[in-house]
């Protein structure tokens, strides 16, 4: 059984998770940051220089959560559908927009209406078996996006940066082109990347584009024919079709043969009338088919076009509602980004008296201690005690012991003004388990000392109550403590990344770009 997953498959994938952002019932997206202490060989591998491949596994996700310090909803506005950027540059040869293009087509069809016995690779200019893996559409610099519907049999594009906003087509560089929509400055900021662009339709584009008209057509000379200009009507099923109400081709004969669209003898073969409704389209060279005039009431002479051979006009059928409807679906956007940016110690939530190495992305966790899903817009993911009666200044990832207990955590950062200790607990030994693998949590009111700070304080169980903090923002503590706000463990982890180090200041952004492709 012969069968394929459609590039469509991907872009319907693409489309329900950028949904899922948005609509009535939306899934809940947290984007967290964690793993202050370094990478090594006796607890994640790796190095800081040469960080481990995330493992994809059950246990794996319970060290994640671990190691998370802190994080931020993703918003609808924070996600975008992307394709692979492409820059516009002057004497480049660019593929052009294509209905057939892929592996294993069959040559009789669908003229014949049934496949004849002749496969073929359709390929674009480039050589490319997909049509969205080409290079069919391009951004200039003032970021402008076109669609290349001509590319001149495969010349380079040769000529001034386009500018036009037009809902017609228009030639420019020896090309045709179609403008779909300009990125925003605010899109620019936010989600355009060395090899990403985001991906939006223009509603003035949209509202222009037509159902089935055909807008481009592709020309074999041919030879033997009568100079002229003539007219034919393009076949099919689209609205009137082989009348002179539907679709009608203009072509020009010069030196005996049909001209290729571009500047060759100074004239263009082109759609006179691009009609609606055409899914598609067919048009036959005959003395009886060829008109001189585009009412086709004139047929031309005898031998005219009988006399000549070799000369086809193949109709490029456009994407369904016309080009501009949907930029998304007819440029391939099976990527989607997911932007967001960490700032400072935004809300007092992000700490910035440390570093991170790993990124991952939770769908719907649920808020500490409940099951409902968590909707603040950024989390704290670190434990925290208040401490009294301390000595010393603990500092960053330091090991922290509390001898009646027997737990052991790391240090993520120390408030010295408000006395407050932030620790996490990674299930390693000496990062939050103790020689032989025993785990506790710190609770009671025991000192907790740092293994290298030398630094001791003890929990204030008398502690009960919100801390202000340097933003205004408060933490609240129940008997000395206070827990993550996020239950760990929850929801479902759907991204996960380690990379070298990152070092956070409060007077630092974090801007941080993840692309998925579908």
């Amino acid at each position: 059984m012969a069968a394929i997953i459609t590039e469509k498959f991907s872009l319907h994938n693409a489309a329900q998770f950028f949904e899922s952002f948005s609509e009535a019932a939306p899934t809940v997206y947290y984007m967290l940051f964690g793993k202050t202490t370094p990478y090594t060989s006796l607890t994640t591998s790796g190095t800081d220089l040469l960080p481990p491949a995330p493992a994809n596994d059950v246990s794996s996700e319970y060290y994640i959560w671990d190691q998370s310090t802190a994080g931020k909803k993703i918003a609808a506005s924070d996600v975008t559908h992307a394709i692979i950027r492409r820059d516009w540059v002057n004497n480049t040869i660019y593929d052009m927009y294509e209905d057939n293009i892929g592996p294993a087509l069959w040559t009789g069809y669908p003229l014949a209406q049934t496949p004849d016995d002749v496969v073929i690779n359709k390929l674009t200019t480039s050589g490319k078996s997909s049509l969205y893996e080409s290079t069919f559409c391009f951004r200039t610099t003032d970021n402008r996006v076109y669609k290349v519907i001509d590319n001149n049999s495969g010349v380079a594009y040769s000529g001034s940066e386009p500018t036009s906003e037009s809902n017609s087509l228009f030639s420019q560089g020896g090309y045709i082109l179609k403008y779909m929509y300009t990125i925003t400055t605010t899109e620019q900021t936010k989600f355009l990347t060395t090899d990403f662009m985001p991906v939006s339709t223009d509603s003035t584009v949209s509202a222009a584009a037509v159902d089935g008209k055909i807008e481009s057509i592709i020309v074999t000379p041919g030879s033997g024919y009568t100079n002229g200009t003539y007219y034919t009507a393009v076949n099919g099923d689209g609205v009137n079709a082989g009348t002179s109400s539907g679709a009608i081709i203009s072509f020009v004969v010069s030196g005996g043969v049909i001209v290729k669209f571009g500047i060759i003898f100074g004239s263009d073969t082109v759609v006179y009338d691009g009609g609606a409704g055409y899914r598609f389209g067919t048009v036959t060279l005959t003395d009886a088919t060829v008109f001189t005039d585009a009412a086709l009431t004139t047929a031309v002479n005898t031998g005219v076009i009988n006399n000549g051979g070799g000369g086809a006009i193949q109709i490029v059928i456009s994407p369904k509602s016309g080009h501009g409807f949907d930029a998304v679906k007819e440029l391939g956007a099976h990527y989607v980004i997911m932007a967001s940016q960490f700032v400072g110690a935004e809300r007092d939530d992000l700490h910035v008296g440390n570093d991170f190495r790993n990124i991952f992305i939770v769908a719907d966790p649920t808020t500490y201690g409940t099951s409902t899903v968590a909707s603040d817009d950024t989390v704290r993911q670190s434990y925290a005690s208040k401490l009294k009666s301390v000595s010393g200044t603990f500092v960053a990832d330091e090991k922290i012991t509390q001898a009646s207990t027997g737990a052991v955590a790391t240090v993520v950062e120390w408030d010295a003004i408000n006395s407050i200790l932030y620790y996490q607990q990674e299930r390693y030994t000496d990062y939050g388990t103790n020689s032989t693998g025993g785990y506790a949590t710190l609770s009671g009111a025991n000192a907790i000392t740092g293994a290298t700070s030398s630094a001791v304080g003890t929990p204030d169980l008398t502690a009960d109550d919100a801390v202000t903090l340097a933003n205004g923002f408060t933490i609240t503590f129940t008997d000395g403590y206070a827990n993550p706000e996020l239950e760990p463990d929850s929801g479902n982890i759907i991204y996960n990344e380690n990379r070298a180090p990152i070092t956070r200041a409060t007077d630092q952004t974090e801007d941080i770009k993840i692309v998925v492709e579908f």
